[in-house]
């Protein structure tokens, strides 16, 4: 049996009982796009704008490297190379790195690195392990590959760390500079996507025999681990949340500050409109794997990030629910 000891340790945790199914199926949406898209405006709009805007892009930029890395790789889930795995939950992308993992690392890791605590640090990492945990207990991941996304999602906080230097260099170009270069970058996350997988689907044919665990342990489910729309998607956002970003930072701002109250009517009016544009658009636009529609899906993406971005911070001004930048909201 392909990874034996993985398998085990995969077996050992669902052994445990499928009564601790819902638990980890909520520590494993902590991992998710969905969650991401709830709470890093939360950050941004309520909390710290120049932070919740630097987490946003570090996920969408390393979710795309660390979909690279899964295509180049080209490694099974349990689910797919053992019928004694259950498939608690159903992925049809390769499994090495956990992408979950590598999320929750950059996510919880910037929070307790911004929190300097202590009690941070401790509740951060535990929920690292937790959502990464889940992981192997849904069926969904080896150990090596959370171990693997655990180690990109530190190498990604060391180098946005590292890299503040340079990025503030950057934020001193002239506006349409910088914008050229966040343009070109996403689009160049896309291209090193799509040619990654078309390399692998050239070079490197599916084992039939996942092909058939997977269609035993999840039937009726789509198995496309060299899909590209990922890419489109991830692309989009982030071109979407970077041009907003530097747009709203070329006039003045926002600050997030305010009460409870102030807060919590910028996040519900937010939130509302980014999951109306994310399904509504969803519902509208075409789906499918043609050029055109993965352009449809970057496009979708795009605006949903253009919106929290800048979109909604100036709807917050005009209403009055924000400030410029550096002054108090009551």
């Amino acid at each position: 049996m392909e990874n034996f000891l993985g398998i085990s340790i995969v077996l050992f945790l669902q052994h445990l009982g499928e009564g601790l199914r819902p638990l980890m199926s909520f520590f494993t949406f902590l991992g998710t796009e969905e969650f991401i898209l709830l709470f890093v405006p939360a950050l941004y709009w309520c909390v710290d704008a120049a932070l919740g805007l630097r987490l946003g892009v570090l996920l969408f930029v390393g979710s795309v490297l660390g979909d690279v890395v899964k295509i180049l790789l080209h490694s099974p889930r349990p689910f797919w190379v053992s019928t004694q795995v259950q498939a608690w939950s159903v992925e049809s992308s390769f499994g090495l790195p956990s992408l979950h993992a590598q999320n929750a690392a950059v996510l919880w890791g910037t929070l307790g690195l911004t929190l300097r605590r202590a009690w941070g640090w401790v509740l951060m990492g535990l929920l690292i392990f937790l959502v990464s945990i889940s992981r192997l207990y849904l069926g969904v991941h080896f150990p090596q590959d959370v171990l693997l996304g655990w180690v990109l999602g530190a190498l990604l906080l060391f180098l946005a760390s590292a890299g503040q230097p340079a990025f503030e260099r950057f934020m001193r170009l002239p506006q349409w500079k910088r914008m050229l270069a966040a343009g070109l970058f996403s689009l160049g996350l896309v291209v090193l996507g799509a040619a990654s997988s078309m390399y692998t689907a050239a070079t490197w044919p599916v084992p039939s025999g996942w092909l058939k665990t997977f269609a035993q342990n999840a039937p009726g489910a789509d198995f496309n681990p060299l899909d590209v729309r990922i890419f489109f998607s991830l692309g989009g956002a982030l071109f979407g949340l970077s041009m907003g970003g530097l747009w709203l930072h070329e006039r003045g701002g926002f600050s997030p500050e305010g009460g409870l109250r102030l807060r919590a009517q910028r996040y519900l009016l937010g939130i509302a409109v980014t999951v109306a544009l994310w399904a509504g658009l969803k519902a509208v636009f075409p789906d499918g794997a043609l050029l055109i529609d993965m352009l449809f899906r970057s496009l979708r993406y795009a605006l949903v990030g253009g919106w929290v971005a800048a979109g909604a911070p100036l709807v917050f001004l005009r209403l009055g629910w924000a400030s410029p930048r550096g002054e108090k909201n009551l």
